[in-house]
């Protein structure tokens, strides 16, 4: 369908503008406006998930391609393989359910708000349709502003320090990806400082750059992959980069949370995906070491701690959604390890782990949010014996935490169970520090769960709680049902990604044999006389 993603990335921008027009005190029309336009957005998005070509092929459809910028090559270039499409079913799915859930969270300046949420999924889409590098850079961008007004307007008590913080992070980490772009766009060209150009016509496209990814020298693609690293590392955030999301999540109001955590964080995983991975395997795969640690071994290691760190500190928070801000530290770290395995059932197992991820810890957040609106604390130890008095909102939480933790039969086990397998095939010894990422990750989850819902009522405000209504639920419900969807019968999400995979895989194969070549040429014995190779090559006795 010919400008179905155009569609997607402006209905929103269109819902924005329609509000400005809509008086500030009519708050239901505002409430239902914005959902109208989201919803239309996710019911548009649906066309990605039925097109078969991402099951057949790892092209990207949906294309379209108009000359924008000429002097500099910049197009207009959109498409999406499966990938994509199911980040942005993701992205469609949890904007229409953070502007449902929002109705009664937010009770100031909601003209305001609701414009922000529509543009924040306008640079949601945006980034994920994106075919040129000059494009995907705007998007990139735009997405920051909306997210920066949600928290520092929106948030709770000291949310200008959370939104500073968020903003110049990711600011810091776009400047250094934009030099990288800036450096690959020159190298394709007439050349960039001591690297020679390829003598190509300037653009920004970016299937181009996966086609020249072999011409790259090796050295200059591991300088790159560093520089784009850092912005997607801060993205996803990976230890050492993961300061800001702590404080980001829990001044955030609840439906910050929940795109900040289903969507943004998702920003620097698909960026490797997208990027890092097809655009510089010769330097993913060098053999060149810094403190004695390959580029694969540094991803791995910080992925790695991250999980051991993240659920470590998350064992301790008194803070309920700062537990689970921490938890994604964790469940991401996953994710880079599962991409950086470099293998099919890692990188498959990677992509569909963030998915999962947006999934049960958009479904946290949100459960949260509903007991934080009803007490206005977040704080475990206010808690406790909640499942007497609110037994639907216990069953709902159990389930998404259940999916959290990776039990069977829930989304949260076939992500972690296939990661395990990818890092296992590569090296034994990554899998078992992993596997004790999980076992740290079921014992933080249920502790939350033990103290708050579990035991007698102690605290007099408790015992009036209201348990869960109509509208909560509803916002739930296409969470839970995907939890058990995947769970039960994950082949089509695998069938979405499996050929885009596939290519991923191939050119890193390819990166590693070329690295391995003359390695194995040095390592080749020099050709031993005819005698001596009849004597070694003598049959053994029985």
């Amino acid at each position: 369908m010919s400008g179905l993603l155009s569609l997607l990335i402006f209905t929103p921008l269109v819902g924005a503008i329609v509000l400005l027009f809509v008086p500030k005190e009519k708050s239901a029309v505002l409430q239902w406006a914005t959902t109208f336009f989201s919803g239309v957005t996710f019911v548009l998005s649906l066309p990605l998930w039925f097109h078969q070509g991402f099951r057949q092929n790892g092209d990207f459809y949906f294309r379209e391609d108009i000359d924008w910028i000429p002097s500099l090559g910049a197009r207009y270039s959109l498409g999406v393989d499966g990938i994509a499409a199911l980040l942005i079913l993701l992205t469609t799915l949890l904007t229409f359910i953070s502007v449902y859930c929002s109705f009664t969270a937010i009770q100031k300046r909601e003209k305001e708000y609701y414009i922000f949420l529509l543009l924040l999924e306008v640079g949601m889409i945006g980034v994920f349709c994106a075919l040129d590098f000059f494009l995907f850079y705007v998007f990139w961008e735009v997405m920051l502003v909306p997210m920066y007004f949600l928290i520092g307007v929106w948030g709770g008590p000291r949310k200008l320090y959370a939104a500073i913080k968020f903003f110049l992070y990711t600011l810091f980490g776009s400047v250094i990806m934009l030099l990288g772009i800036i450096a690959l766009y020159f190298v394709n060209t007439t050349g960039f400082l001591w690297w020679q150009g390829l003598g190509n016509s300037p653009t920004f496209d970016i299937l181009h750059y996966h086609q020249i990814a072999s011409q790259l020298p090796a050295d200059l693609q591991i300088w790159l992959f560093w520089a784009f690293f850092l912005g997607f590392a801060i993205k996803v955030p990976m230890f050492p980069f993961h300061t800001w999301l702590p404080d980001a999540h829990v001044e955030a109001p609840t439906a910050g949370s929940v795109i900040l955590a289903g969507v943004l964080l998702k920003m620097g995983t698909y960026g490797f995906v997208r990027f890092s991975m097809p655009m510089f395997p010769d330097g993913i795969q060098s053999s060149a070491t810094f403190l004695g640690l390959t580029t694969i071994g540094w991803v791995v290691l910080l992925s790695i701690v991250g999980i051991i760190y993240g659920s470590m500190v998350a064992m301790v928070q008194p803070d309920m959604k700062k537990l689970v801000a921490y938890s994604s530290v964790a469940h991401l770290g996953f994710v880079m390890l599962g991409l950086f395995a470099l293998n099919n059932a890692g990188v498959q197992g990677g992509i569909l782990q963030m998915i999962n991820h947006g999934l049960s810890t958009g479904g946290l957040f949100l459960l949260v949010g509903i007991v934080y609106e009803r007490r206005h604390t977040r704080m475990i130890a206010d808690y406790g014996g909640l499942s007497h008095q609110m037994p639907i909102y216990a069953t709902l939480f159990m389930i998404i935490l259940l999916a959290s933790i990776g039990l069977p039969l829930l989304n949260g086990f076939i992500g972690e169970f296939t990661i395990l397998v990818g890092a296992f095939i590569v090296n034994w010894r990554w899998a078992a520090w992993a596997a004790l990422g999980i076992v740290l990750g079921a014992a933080y989850m249920l502790w939350l769960y033990q103290r708050v819902f579990f035991g007698e009522i102690k605290h007099e405000e408790n015992k009036e709680l209201q348990d869960v209504n109509l509208r909560e639920i509803l916002t739930l419900a296409p969470l839970i049902v995907l939890c058990f969807w995947i769970g039960l019968y994950p082949k089509p999400f695998f069938e979405m990604t499996a050929k885009s995979t596939e290519k991923i895989v191939a050119a890193n194969v390819a990166a590693k044999a070329r690295a391995e070549a003359p390695r194995m040429a040095t390592a080749a014995p020099k050709a031993a006389p005819a005698g001596a190779v009849a004597a070694t090559e003598a049959p053994r006795g029985n």
